[in-house]
């Protein structure tokens, strides 16, 4: 991973599961069954450059849901939350 890239998994997002599960944003943020595609919308609607790579999240091995790696260099939190707030539209 370069510098000034940020990478993001779909369970980032899923407002059924635990922090511990892998959850990054407020329940209230979240919504229901997050995919690539969301995030791809949701980072396309910013105008954020990305590219998605058949990586799976070390918590969630066996879901293979795929990655996200955005160009970004602020704080990953920032990002996050900017992509949660596209999401929630779709609860």
């Amino acid at each position: 991973m370069a510098a000034g890239e940020c990478i993001l998994y779909p369970c980032y997002f899923n407002a059924h599961y635990s922090r511990a599960e892998g959850r990054r944003v407020p329940r209230s943020l979240g919504v229901k069954g997050p995919v690539l595609t969301d995030i791809e919308r949701a980072l396309k609607r910013y105008g954020i450059q990305y590219r998605v790579e058949d990586h799976h999240h070390p918590a969630h091995w066996t879901r293979r849901e795929g990655r996200i790696v955005a160009q970004w260099t602020e704080s990953k939190e920032v990002l996050i939350r900017k992509i949660a707030q596209k999401l929630e539209i779709r609860k």
